[in-house]
């Protein structure tokens, strides 16, 4: 249910890749949990997606079998139906931008694009996720603009549209500003942005390879007003209706500090530490969480607002979805005591 704030309603969501830890935690039992919680929507993490499709049908189904995705997102559908959620969005569709033209990649990104528009409609969402890449790209935002350009212009005429999301280990845009920049340059009224509280948050001010766990290079007082003048900044250049979602998570502080290195998975310190390290707000994190969350209401957004944690210490907290499901609702009710 919306959360009552200042006089308005407040819709929420949550990431079904941020709940269950157990192999038992079924998608089916995901939304459960969710809708009792009271919540309005879950985006639908692709991996989850494929999961339920291994359930369905005992194997897991090719992520670009798309005749196969489409039947398992009308099942998808029909299950978000009976617990009267909605859809809010599928995620992630990752290295969307800036590949040379030409390109085996850049023909992969959308030739994945027309599958992905098949699945959207089979499950009745009009919203794609696109994350900033972290590849080896252009660091042209010209470039990167006009690939999102280009990829919104094939989802509007099924009335589709893009959030954008600075992922804070992404190669060139990796802050809200750098999305933004992209977001206006590539002009079109089908792309918004997905904020996230962990990347803006976790990008500008806290650094999971330092001992203090702090940006550094510069002392606390010129990091906080650093932190300030971007708060500040966004509050009064992107517009409410720019938003599409924000998303909500803390971090812990690191203790060894990550290394300042690429893992074998190929993931760099930030990607590490988001992988395993977000619990809810009010659970062990240190992120200026708050900050963040009133600086986006302080563009006048009053849409959703999206749980999506990934806490390795999660089976050591809670056995049962459905109370770390209401114990994340009530994480956002105390957010916005605001």
């Amino acid at each position: 249910m919306p959360i009552n704030y200042q006089g308005t309603k407040i819709p929420t969501c949550y990431a079904t890749c941020s709940i269950g830890h157990k192999e038992s935690h079924t998608l089916p039992l995901k939304l459960k949990a969710i809708a009792d919680a009271g919540f309005d929507a879950f985006e639908l993490a692709m991996p989850d997606m494929l999961a339920y499709g291994e359930m369905l049908n005992g194997q897991k189904p090719d992520p670009k079998d798309y005749n196969t995705l489409v039947e398992i997102g009308k099942k998808i559908r029909a299950q978000a139906a009976e617990h009267n959620l909605k859809i809010l969005m599928l995620q992630p569709f990752t290295r969307a931008e800036g590949w040379p033209k030409g390109s085996a990649e850049r023909e992969e990104v959308f030739q994945r694009a027309e599958g992905w528009i098949r699945v959207l409609e089979a499950l009745g969402t009009d919203m794609l996720q696109v994350g900033s890449s972290d590849a080896d790209i252009s660091s042209s935002f010209d470039d990167l603009a006009s690939d999102l350009a280009e990829l919104a212009d094939l989802l509007a005429p099924k009335g589709l549209r893009i959030a954008y999301e600075n992922w804070c280990w992404a190669t060139h845009a990796p802050d809200w500003k750098d999305v933004w920049r992209i977001v206006e340059k590539a002009d079109r009224p089908n792309i918004g942005l997905c904020l996230d509280t962990f990347h803006s948050c976790g990008g500008e001010w806290a650094d999971p390879t330092t001992r203090s766990g702090l940006v550094e290079g510069l002392s606390r007082d010129e990091l906080k007003a650093r932190w300030q003048k971007s708060l500040a900044e966004l509050s009064k250049t992107v517009p409410p209706e720019k938003i599409y979602l924000l998303q909500i998570s803390d971090a812990y502080k690191v203790d060894p500090p990550i290394e300042a290195k690429v893992d074998a998975r190929g993931l760099r310190p930030r990607g590490q530490w988001s992988y395993d390290y977000r619990p809810l707000p009010y659970d062990g994190g240190y992120l200026p969480v708050q900050d963040f969350l009133k600086a986006v209401l302080g563009t006048g957004f009053r849409g959703w607002l999206s749980i999506e944690v990934f806490d390795s210490k999660a089976p050591e907290k809670y056995s049962d979805m459905g109370d770390f499901s209401k114990k994340a609702m009530l994480s956002l009710e105390k957010l916005l005591q605001v």
